[in-house]
């Protein structure tokens, strides 16, 4: 071996090891701070799919009532628009 890479090894090893100790001092709370940022935006996301599908339900059953008065034949129109304006929302 030549004389120069000798002294390459020892070198090579100790930097090595501040690498991997330097990588684990900056990565480890960078990947922390990802999960957690990736957790509050997933809470977010849920909360946000749990108010359209709470207002889709809502949007269902105004659906299903103006569905009734046009194919209740039986009832005047008017008479059932007002009454519904009249009852309060869920």
């Amino acid at each position: 071996m030549p004389p120069d890479i000798v002294f390459l090894i020892p070198i090579l090893g100790i930097s090595v090891g501040i690498i991997a100790v330097t990588g684990g001092v900056i990565v480890r709370p960078w990947l922390a701070y990802k999960e957690r940022k990736l957790a509050i935006e997933a809470t977010m996301v849920a909360e946000k799919a749990a108010q359209y599908a709470a207002q889709t339900e809502r949007l269902e059953q105004r659906v299903r009532v103006l569905e009734r008065i046009i194919t209740d034949r039986g009832v005047d129109l008017s008479l059932e628009i007002d009454r519904l304006r009249d009852t309060p929302l869920n």
